[in-house]
């Protein structure tokens, strides 16, 4: 059903979402999960909620995403999930032959009050767990939080299971990278390459979520961060963490766990935050940038000295998770675009705080709201009233695209109407180059739909 309904008069809501610009902690840590090398994410409570969880991923990434479910019924449900949990150890290590398996909590078993960390030593006790097998978990709580959230937690929940302090350093660096599409941990590790810096990222989604079609079916693809990785990421120099909310927690439980210290990024998306990003991972490896980098950076900045005619003062309005909006405001800054409406359904004092110093203390004249209420109905009542030239967001804003007839460029997650976009980055100065295409492609495309005969125009 489309949005005409949508009333112009905003009024003040405190316990009622609309259409959030969100979805469940329990997707985030599958997603982090399935960036470990031979690892199957578990679900802890009801078929139901494990199937929406696989689904909502396998949508965006159009690949089959596996995960055992410990089949809440309602004896679970009333008496707790522990014999259920055992059970699903027992079946999923016998049956599909992980080499970890990955256990999220759901509403019900939260609810409940089940204790995964006592019926993880449980099942150990039991002999449940074979030699060299390992089992992670954390705690997501769907009505609490977010995707991201979950995300975050299942990142947390690799750092108590994996990495070790031997006392002799590596001289690699971490990079958590917090939830963005394999292709962007790709280009993030071919950076780093070029750079001639080692790194270990963690999780690393590459070749999992967009595993290459051989013909032969792999339960478990190549990819991911292999044990042996992990391991090795607590002697490691240094962390770069990017994002505060999906990276941040992971890199201070490694550095209270094995002493390494962190910097915590913005998402290297658009100009400025890759800039940071290059010159930190320098500083830190002590290596000069090589000229092939920068030379992609003077592509980029030749890039938009040719485009800024076009985006000039263009009002953008953008929605999603946290990190990802906080990169994009700045890199529509850069462009001269103005971002007028940015909404984040994830709570965090945080992102107002970085919002208000990217745009200045009166928000820049836009409309920014993050939390529980803030949610895509009120992205569009600001729409309806103010107008805007720009949707910049997940598919939940095609609706919005359509009743209002704006030029929407689809990013972040979740995205299930279009094919192929986790196979091109968005970070780096290639990321920004793919995006700034993009967005000057659907504004042109609006112009020329707009256009009469006499104004259409070969040469824009």
């Amino acid at each position: 059903m489309l949005l005409k309904h949508t009333p112009k008069e905003i009024k003040e809501r405190n316990a009622l979402t609309i259409n959030p610009a969100k979805t469940c902690q329990p997707i985030g840590a599958m997603y982090a999960a399935l960036g470990i090398h031979g690892c199957l994410p578990h679900s802890h409570g009801s078929q139901g909620c494990c199937s929406y969880h696989r689904s909502a991923l396998t949508r965006h990434y159009k690949e089959p995403v596996m995960a055992g479910t410990s089949s809440f019924t309602e004896g679970a449900s009333v008496f707790g999930g522990q014999a259920n949990l055992i059970q699903a150890i027992n079946n999923i290590f016998t049956v599909y032959n992980p080499d970890i398996i990955a256990i999220h909590t759901t509403c019900l078993s939260e609810t409940i009050g089940d204790d995964v960390n006592q019926i993880v030593g449980k099942a150990v006790e039991e002999n449940k767990v074979p030699e060299g097998k390992r089992i992670m978990y954390c705690s997501t709580p769907s009505y609490i939080g977010s995707h991201v959230t979950g995300f975050s937690n299942m990142v947390e929940g690799i750092i108590r299971e994996f990495p070790v302090s031997t006392g002799t350093k590596n001289r690699k660096i971490n990079i958590i990278p917090g939830w963005v599409e394999p292709s962007d941990m790709r280009e993030i590790k071919a950076l780093a390459k070029t750079m001639g810096v080692e790194i270990i990222m963690f999780p690393d989604t590459s070749d999992v979520m967009d595993a290459p079609q051989t013909g032969t079916h792999e339960f478990y693809p190549r990819g991911g961060t292999t044990i042996a990785q992990l391991e090795a990421a607590g002697d490691a120099k240094y962390t770069l963490a990017l994002g505060k909310y999906c990276s941040e927690a992971g890199a201070i439980a490694l550095e209270n766990k094995c002493g390494i210290k962190f910097k915590t990024l913005d998402l290297p998306i658009g100009i400025s935050a890759t800039d940071r990003f290059i010159s930190t991972l320098s500083n830190i490896a002590g290596i000069p940038v090589p000229q092939s980098i920068t030379d992609e950076r003077g592509r980029l900045v030749d890039m938009i000295t040719d485009m800024q005619q076009y985006l000039y003062c263009k009002k953008v309005a953008l929605w999603g998770d946290p990190d990802q909006l906080i990169a994009l405001t700045e890199f529509l800054l850069d462009l001269d675009a103005k971002p007028a409406f940015v909404v984040s359904g994830t709570p965090g004092k945080y992102f107002m705080e970085r919002m208000e110093q990217l745009l200045g203390k009166d928000m820049g004249g836009a409309k920014v709201q993050n939390g529980s209420c803030a949610d895509m109905f009120l992205m569009h009542q600001w729409i309806k009233n103010e107008g805007c030239d720009l949707l910049l967001g997940n598919t939940y804003g095609k609706y919005i695209a359509r009743d209002e007839n704006i030029p929407f460029v689809r990013m972040g997650f979740p995205i299930y109407d279009r094919v192929g976009h986790s196979y091109f980055p968005t970070v780096g100065y290639k990321g920004a180059m793919y995006m700034l295409e993009k967005i000057l492609g659907v504004l042109m495309d609006k112009q020329d739909a707009d256009s009469s005969e006499e104004a259409f125009e070969l040469v824009m």
